[in-house]
């Protein structure tokens, strides 16, 4: 909602994540759903992919937040099982299917990272203000290495599960990461111009290296974002195939017009390739 300016009173800081910023984008009234109505809107069921995503990022932060002497692949397995969420699959044949699968994936990444490299944050807030915006997020994990120029500085390590993997354009180009090593560099009180997306099922990584120019352009776009969504008095839906997907399509009705409710497990990779 429109936020009141009072003459001499300092103004109060939008605070906002990346994911806030980009629910305006993708429709206000979810963002409305989302962030503005109390109580919230109830939700769909659980869906399975973000179950499977939330199993492995929590079974790689529980690896590396072993003693590095206990950090064995052979181990993933077991981490897995310990932290397996089983929301929204169609049976459990097919959770059990998902879970050798997300098992086999994560040994297979593992093996191609050195298990002596100590992350200085595993699912790490991190913070930083301007003069209009508090923003913060929760980085999967930070790397310490040393730049090219011989100064140590912070990575910022993201985790994909999708089905695709991810590009060097979506590195270079997504909000969230740019706001992240931003925020990195605040909170810790080092230099972070490295950002990775990490796609476990295939081990592909995508590496981007912000410059200052680069980073100023994310903060003045989130800046121009969170200032439409405060603003804004109305919440117009954006309906489209997308809505399928939605959490809160029982709630609106252009989202039930417009697609299909789908089930909850088609998010998952195809098992059978």
């Amino acid at each position: 909602m429109a936020q009141l300016d009072l003459e001499g009173m300092p103004r109060r800081l939008f605070s906002c994540t990346p994911t806030r910023l980009t629910t305006w984008l993708d429709c206000p009234r979810r963002y409305r759903f989302t962030y503005l109505d109390r109580p919230t809107p109830v939700k769909g069921p659980q869906w399975a992919h973000l179950s499977l995503g939330t199993s492995v990022h929590n079974a790689l932060r529980a690896w590396w937040s072993q003693p590095e002497d206990r950090r064995d692949v052979d181990s993933m397995a077991d981490l897995l099982s310990a932290h397996w969420q089983g929301g929204g699959y169609r049976d459990d044949q097919q959770a059990t299917q998902l879970r050798a699968v997300a098992a086999r994936w994560l040994t297979d990444y593992l093996a191609t990272q050195d298990p002596t490299d100590e992350p200085i944050g595993l699912e790490r807030t991190v913070a930083t203000r301007t003069d209009r915006l508090a923003l913060s997020g929760r980085v999967d994990r930070i790397d310490e290495r040393v730049g090219e120029d011989g100064v140590t500085e912070a990575v910022v390590v993201d985790y994909k599960t999708g089905r695709k993997p991810s590009t060097v354009d979506e590195a270079r180009s997504s909000l969230a990461l740019a706001v992240y090593a931003l925020a990195t560099e605040r909170t810790l009180r080092r230099r972070c111009r490295q950002v990775e997306l990490h796609h476990v099922p295939t081990g592909d990584v995508a590496v981007w290296r912000h410059d200052d120019e680069t980073l100023q352009r994310h903060l003045r776009r989130a800046t121009e974002i969170a200032a439409e969504a405060e603003a804004a008095d109305e919440f117009v839906p954006q309906p489209g195939a997308q809505c399928g997907w939605c959490d809160y399509r029982a709630h609106c009705p252009e989202g039930q017009a417009a697609a299909t409710q789908r089930d909850s497990w088609d998010g998952l990779p195809d098992i059978t390739t």
